[in-house]
């Protein structure tokens, strides 16, 4: 079926290998350091998620935001520096700690989310509805046939 398509696979590639989301998070880090937040995306991919479920491992992070372990020590390395989260060991078991928020990391919360939300829609600018369900359809299906 595919092979009917004249597509430029130059073009292809460089969606699919992280073209779009690389220039999103540039737009959403601008974004960020504009309105006073001292955030990376990165960082925003961890926050999101301890908003969602505070206090869990650091294997739980990596696998939410598909960053390996030395990526995800670092990263927590430096929310800390920042005083967004904490690492406090788990008590059934000392070799594992539970990240936890801050209340910085808390505080940040409504003012992230909402430019979060406004860099989204100028990213999708201009996008209808179906347009954007097709889109998240066709990666969608593009993610499960690649991913391990």
């Amino acid at each position: 079926m595919i092979e009917q398509f004249n597509f430029d696979i130059r073009l292809i590639f460089a969606i699919l290998n992280g073209k779009v989301s690389a220039a999103i998070n540039r737009k959403l880090y601008r974004n960020f350091r504009q309105n006073g937040l001292e955030i990376s995306p990165e960082q925003w991919t961890v926050l999101i998620f301890l908003w969602e479920k505070d206090g869990v491992t650091q294997q739980e992070l990596c696998n939410a935001t598909y960053k390996d372990k030395p990526s995800m020590t670092r990263l927590i390395d430096n929310m800390e520096r920042q005083h967004l989260v904490v690492r406090i060991s788990d008590k059934k078991d000392r070799r594992t700690n539970m990240i936890h928020l801050t209340k910085d990391g808390r505080n940040l919360e409504e003012k992230a989310r909402l430019l979060a939300n406004q860099t989204l829609k100028e990213a999708l600018q201009g996008l209808t509805l179906e347009e954007l369900r097709i889109g998240q359809e066709v990666l969608k299906k593009v993610f499960f046939n690649t991913k391990d």
